[in-house]
């Protein structure tokens, strides 16, 4: 499981170093890939290409004439791309993703259990003030569905 907060800078080539707790999670899978997708927040989320295979199945068996799973499959199947990691522990992301998640060079690598997402310092920061704000509401909530913190 992914899991855990880390800064990171991309370089000017649009490397960045994939955390090694990440890294060992991706490697145990026995390949290098990653599919990295820009999601609905504007931030980059990374899966192993095993989870997102899987993800893939889920969606493949989804009816294919609905216009609301056609739609998604155009956005999150058709925009995903396959980074490999580098002997050195980094992934290229590919200059249409930095630019739709606005990452420039500070970025926040978080864990999100079955994925990770990468997010530029300065939209992390907004979206986790936002977030802490109301975080007793969001924990409320989740009371309700049988996690308690």
């Amino acid at each position: 499981m992914f899991r855990g907060r880390f800064e990171h800078n991309i370089d000017d080539k649009g490397r960045i170093a994939i955390p090694s707790r990440f890294r060992d999670l991706l490697l145990g899978d026995a390949d290098t890939s990653t599919i990295v997708i820009t999601n609905s927040e504007h931030c980059l989320a990374a899966y192993s290409l095993t989870e997102w295979e899987q993800l893939e199945r889920r969606v493949a068996a989804l009816p294919q004439f609905d216009p609301k799973v056609a739609a998604f499959k155009r956005i999150f199947i058709g925009c995903a791309q396959e980074c490999n990691i580098d002997r050195s522990g980094r992934i290229l992301i590919p200059a249409d993703l930095r630019r739709d998640a606005r990452i420039e060079h500070a970025c926040v690598i978080i864990g999100q259990l079955t994925k990770f997402e990468i997010w530029s310092a300065e939209r992390w920061n907004d979206m986790f003030n936002l977030a802490s704000d109301q975080f007793s509401t969001i924990t409320a909530a989740l009371a309700e569905r049988g996690i308690q913190l």
